[in-house]
């Protein structure tokens, strides 16, 4: 497979995303979706190490360089499945595969469960399905969101002096990944502002969901997947705490070891994740 990586737009008429195109033209059409906060550089190692695809890694809506959602708008699962769906039309792809990390796991998992005519793979890493709520919680979880929104208008973004600052403000974020990995997410998600330097993420996607499905809702996605489906669980990752999910799943699973971001902290967790999905794609 090609090492070389192509910059690439897509416009999708309600929005416009970035993304970078790895290997053969014939390849197996694969989608890959990153994490929440992180951006298309999360496939940087892993996506060359994979064999005979023709990956399109998107920054998603409000990430990286893909355009922000218009005010008033939201990030909602369905919309990001929506987007990809648009993606698959534009480049005429009437079914590929979905390779997802942690967010784009949870994408992934939905539209395949959504469509699943549309999907021929099920690639996933230590991500499945959305945090769940009960049912009676729902108003309260809708109010605390409504009150999260109009707090946002008066908040301002973190500015960082030095970039260096920035990485290593990611480094220690809410789920911490190596130098190198913080390195590569700031290639494509920092960018400069009075002051120094601030993620191009959209402020919206801290925000807590006003929706949230139960348990019973994110499994019948999973229930309804129709393809061969693989999830590697990271042994240091957020996946294998949740002993009581992963023994419900139908999906084929390998644990790696690792922490949430083991396909992009070093080469050997790349390498790792990449003769997994290599052997499940059957370019091994």
């Amino acid at each position: 497979m090609s090492t070389q990586v192509e910059e690439v737009r897509l416009s999708l008429g309600h929005i416009e995303l970035a993304a970078h195109l790895f290997g053969p033209e014939d390849g197996l059409p694969v989608i890959a979706l990153h994490g929440w906060l992180d951006n298309a550089n999360s496939f940087a190692r892993l996506a060359p190490q994979l064999k005979g695809l023709r990956i399109i890694a998107l920054d998603l809506a409000g990430h990286g360089y893909s355009e922000h959602r218009p005010p008033g708008a939201s990030y909602a699962l369905a919309d990001y499945a929506h987007d990809v769906l648009r993606v698959a039309e534009q480049l005429g792809w009437q079914r590929f595969a979905l390779l997802g990390h942690s967010l784009g796991a949870i994408i992934s998992v939905q539209l395949a469960g959504a469509l699943p005519e549309r999907v021929s793979h099920l690639a996933l890493i230590d991500g499945v399905i959305p945090p769940t709520g009960a049912e009676q919680d729902a108003a309260e979880r809708l109010g605390m969101a409504l009150q999260a929104q109009l707090r946002l208008d008066s908040k301002r973004k973190s500015v960082y002096a030095t970039l260096e600052q920035g990485v290593q403000a990611r480094m220690k974020g809410m789920v911490a990944v190596s130098r190198e990995a913080a390195e590569l997410l700031a290639q494509r998600g920092l960018m400069p502002v009075p002051g120094g330097y601030s993620w191009r993420s959209d402020s919206r996607l801290t925000l807590p969901s006003p929706l949230r499905l139960s348990e019973a809702q994110a499994m019948a996605h999973v229930r309804r997947v129709g393809c061969p489906a693989r999830l590697v669980v990271a042994a240091d990752g957020m996946l294998v705490r949740h002993s009581a999910l992963l023994e419900q799943l139908p999906f084929e699973q390998v644990t790696l070891p690792g922490g949430h971001h083991l396909h992009l902290n070093d080469e050997h967790g790349a390498a790792l994740v990449a003769d997994c999905f290599n052997r499940f794609f059957g370019f091994a």
